[in-house]
């Protein structure tokens, strides 16, 4: 049965993201901060089309999420960055090249229709206008018996989230405090969400949390 899951960083006091977002970071600032702990791991450099890296319990974990997907959820600011009309979005084709690290088909949220946007290595981008909802039923249809991951940013997380959508949430705190950004969990009606802690390795760059969701 095909699960939701999330995979997803966030820094010690909550936040998925920096403050002051912009096409030269992305992540707001010091937003990159937040993943240093993968960027030298072998599963993640080779997801990417890099060689080398880091073996160990971290690559293993990052090696096990990236096998585990067969669609991906996404909103528009993280695809591109742009809210408006696609044709003034200087970025409309993503951030990742002509070769994105998904190699499966990914549903982006967004307000304005879009043809599907075919990319090299089985990435292709599918424009969903018509909600979360109808975003992981797609993404669930094509994914067959592997997961969704949703991504990201906050707000596509906390919109699954209060859809009672998601089965199993992975979040990696970083020990780190940006002060100030984009929180992960904002805006979530706790009552409707229960969940149950699954043991995960420890770490000495992050600190990994995993939970299934009790329906």
């Amino acid at each position: 049965m095909t699960r939701i899951t999330l995979d997803i960083t966030m820094s010690l006091d909550g936040f998925a993201a920096g403050p002051e977002p912009s096409m030269e970071e992305p992540l707001g600032k010091r937003g990159e901060e937040l993943h240093e702990w993968v960027f030298g791991l072998a599963a993640w450099r080779s997801a990417h089309g890099m060689e080398g890296g880091e073996s160990g319990p971290d690559a293993d974990l990052v090696a096990e999420h990236i096998a585990s997907y067969g669609a991906v959820v996404m909103g528009r600011r993280m695809f591109s960055g742009g809210a408006g009309p696609w044709d003034t979005d200087t970025n409309a084709r993503g951030w990742w090249g002509d070769d994105p690290p998904f190699h499966v088909p990914v549903f982006v949220l967004t307000n304005h229709q879009r043809e599907s946007l075919e990319m090299q290595g089985g990435t292709t981008f599918h424009f969903v206008t018509d909600g979360i909802e109808a975003a992981l039923d797609r993404a669930a249809e094509a994914a067959g018996d592997r997961d969704v991951h949703v991504a990201g940013g906050a707000d596509v997380v906390q919109q699954a989230l209060n859809a009672g959508r998601f089965d199993e949430l992975t979040v990696h705190v970083a020990p780190i405090f940006l002060g100030s950004g984009t929180r992960l969990f904002d805006g979530i009606d706790g009552r409707r969400v229960k969940l149950e802690p699954v043991p995960m390795p420890a770490s000495a760059a992050v600190t990994h949390l995993r939970y299934r969701v009790v329906r």
